[in-house]
């Protein structure tokens, strides 16, 4: 049987990967996008991290970490890569009890994780506020530059002979072609829809929403903090509401910049800075880390996350007949996860066994769930 031909819609981070693995695998590969590295892969900060929201994620995150390890040599200098290790802070005694938690969950799964005490916080992070309770380190997560990194996949998939067809929007995509805005459509023996947010608008129905986020970059104010650091409060403030949310996150980079964010609007589908948002997100930051009062902002930009319901993304065949492929809902997590993504969609498609179980991210399941309703 010869490879099959595969049509991916998408070079963000995640169709570029797709892309890449797909090339490796033998497929003969056409990857049709707008542009390169756009989206929310040009917008994100770059954090390479293991979530423990569920067992799912944190399945997907550590796989998807590894392979990050293992590629992280061959990427070029100006993709960033930095082992920065990951700070999550504790405000109160409430939230040591998380830390606590969190600590016991990954050392349960081999992942390396240590407690901080409010003096040890202060030794690791001088710039944090006094008075914050404690947090926890894990020291394996990195960051990377998006941007260059999803360009390096996608020349990697050409290097594997992949096409790539630029400039012109996909308006229309089937399980066998993809339609471009200037009428030419592109055939294939099946196709992978990796276009993020703009992934319903191929897929009619996909249970897949913009969430907007801000960021903030600052100057150059090299070790002013050491880790990529996030408030424990950003898992109930950014995740678990629909209300617009802030939370505190500061991303050290290779440049000695500071990126900052974080914030979480649903169905907000422009990119224009919502100032009373970028605020608040500003002010909350000052409440962990009064010394960002001294430091300039070179700029501030939004981007648009492709969020699912069970905060999962949809990684397979869709229901519909014939039905692409999927690779989008990833949320705040395309980045790290879109290594892992790739491996499992290459498997779907060839047909091969896959590394961790592909069911929690199938598609399927919100069609079971529909009817089950």
């Amino acid at each position: 049987m010869s490879a099959p031909r595969v049509v991916v819609v998408g070079a963000g981070i995640v169709g570029a990967a797709c892309a890449r693995a797909l090339a490796l695998a033998g497929a003969r590969v056409v990857v049709c996008a707008k542009s390169v590295a756009g989206g929310a892969t040009a917008a994100g900060m770059g954090h390479l991290v293991v979530m423990d929201d569920s067992e799912a994620q944190f399945a997907l995150c550590r796989y998807s970490q590894g392979l990050w390890d293992e590629l992280a040599t061959s990427l070029p200098a100006e993709g960033e890569f930095l082992r920065c290790g990951t700070l999550w802070v504790a405000a109160d005694e409430e939230e040591m009890a998380e830390v606590e938690r969190k600590r016991a969950f990954y050392a349960e799964r081999g992942i390396a994780a240590h407690v901080l005490d409010e003096r040890g916080l202060a030794e690791e992070e001088p710039n944090l506020r006094r008075g914050l309770a404690g947090g926890l380190v894990l020291p394996t997560d990195s960051v990377i530059y998006p941007p260059v990194a999803a360009r390096f996949l996608l020349d990697e998939a050409v290097r594997h002979g992949a096409e790539v067809r630029l400039g012109v929007p996909v308006t229309a995509l089937d399980g066998r072609r993809a339609t471009l805005a200037d009428g030419t459509r592109v055939e294939g023996d099946v196709t992978v829809n990796a276009a993020g947010a703009m992934a319903p608008a191929l897929t009619p129905g996909l249970p897949v929403r913009p969430r907007k986020g801000h960021l903030v970059i600052t100057d150059r104010y090299p070790a002013f903090m050491r880790h990529q650091i996030i408030e424990l409060g950003y898992l109930k403030n950014a995740h678990h509401s629909e209300a617009d949310s802030v939370a505190f996150n500061v991303q050290p980079r290779l440049t000695g910049q500071l990126l900052l964010g974080s914030s979480r609007q649903f169905d907000c589908d422009t990119s224009a800075i919502d100032h009373g948002i970028l605020g608040r997100m500003v002010e909350r930051a000052l409440e962990y880390v009064p010394g960002l009062a001294r430091l300039s902002a070179i700029r501030a930009w939004t981007g648009l996350r492709a969020a699912t319901p069970d905060s999962l993304p949809l990684i397979g065949r869709h229901a519909g007949e014939p039905g692409p492929y999927l690779a989008t809902g990833h949320e705040g997590l395309g980045i790290t996860t879109s290594l892992g993504t790739a491996e499992l969609l290459a498997d779907l498609v060839l047909g091969r066994p896959t590394a961790i179980p592909s069911a929690p991210y199938s598609p399927s399941r919100f069609e079971v769930a529909r009817h089950a309703g």
